[in-house]
């Protein structure tokens, strides 16, 4: 994915936003407790396509996961 890379020397191979150090689990939970876009470009020095691209990965995550319901046994 453009903007979002996994490299093991950098962040222990945590997805991070390409030329930074910024762990993509940082900008997903800086916007979900509450900061907005433009705080999250001010506060980790991002550009609001380094986030849309977080938000892109997260999203493509879910999309490949598969969720298997089981049958509870009483």
């Amino acid at each position: 994915m453009k903007r979002v890379i996994i490299d093991k020397n950098i962040m222990h191979g945590q997805p991070v936003i390409e030329g930074t150090r910024m762990p993509v689990s940082v900008v997903l939970g800086s916007l979900a407790d509450g900061m907005t876009v433009e705080e999250v470009m001010e506060e980790y020095d991002l550009s609001e396509e380094d986030i849309r691209a977080a938000l892109r990965y997260a999203a493509d995550l879910i999309i490949e996961d598969q969720i298997i319901l089981l049958k509870k046994i009483s």
